[in-house]
């Protein structure tokens, strides 16, 4: 998603939720699976800044967002993983 690197340090973003969230916004209800995975990512990358926003997006819009991203994003914000239960998993 477009806003990835605004939260990413190592692309040498400072962290922008208004605009990351805004964006999330409008794409909310899209089920294509590459915008739920889009999604998804944009909200973990900005849960490593911004925890306590993030949960609090989650939370307020929990029955219009696709389960993949209520799964990945809160496994990211309790575990800071997204797939905890794969790590040792072989």
């Amino acid at each position: 998603m477009s806003t990835v690197p605004l939260n990413l340090r190592s692309h040498g973003g400072r962290g922008d939720p208004k605009r990351t969230l805004a964006v999330c916004d409008l794409l909310l209800r899209d089920r294509d699976p590459m915008i739920v995975k889009a999604l998804s990512w944009a909200l973990r990358v900005l849960s490593t800044r911004e925890p306590e926003r993030v949960r609090g997006y989650l939370e307020t819009r929990r029955t219009r967002l696709a389960a993949l991203v209520l799964r990945e994003v809160r496994n990211k914000l309790e575990t800071g993983l997204k797939n905890p239960g794969k790590r040792g998993a072989r």
